[in-house]
């Protein structure tokens, strides 16, 4: 696969990650506490629910923003997207062993989807290497 398709590739991810995280982040934080008591959580920290909206907020409009840069700015972005959803899906394995905080079934899909993402994150991040090593020899 060449750069250009790998480029034009993540551009599609980029947008659709945008949107994923603008519809989790907006409820989260304007109405974290309606939102997440809907998903099944029992209690819930508005402060500690805005902060990973805002989170979110700027791993989405990053992912906007540079979606039309160079590999260099891809790579960055896609080490902070693996970074990001590794240690969320560390998080969450966490949270589900510990069954005293009563885990919603939403947590699972939250699992899910960071599982999903983190493999599509790594796939790419692992084919620009590929290509950036063939463009500097």
């Amino acid at each position: 696969m060449n750069t250009a398709m790998l480029k034009k590739q993540l551009r599609v991810w980029f947008i659709l990650d945008l949107v994923a995280d603008f519809l989790t982040a907006l409820p989260l934080m304007i109405i974290p506490v309606a939102f997440l008591k809907l998903l099944g959580w029992s209690v819930v920290d508005p402060v500690a629910s805005r902060i990973c909206a805002a989170a979110l907020f700027g791993i989405g409009i990053e992912s906007f923003l540079g979606r039309n840069s160079d590999i260099k700015t891809f790579i960055a972005m896609l080490n902070l997207k693996i970074i990001w959803s590794m240690t969320a899906i560390v998080g969450f394995i966490i949270n589900l062993m510990n069954h005293t905080h009563g885990n919603p079934p939403a947590l699972w899909a939250f699992l899910i989807i960071f599982i999903l993402f983190h493999a599509l994150w790594l796939y790419y991040r692992i084919k620009l290497h590929s290509v950036q090593d063939e463009i500097t020899q």
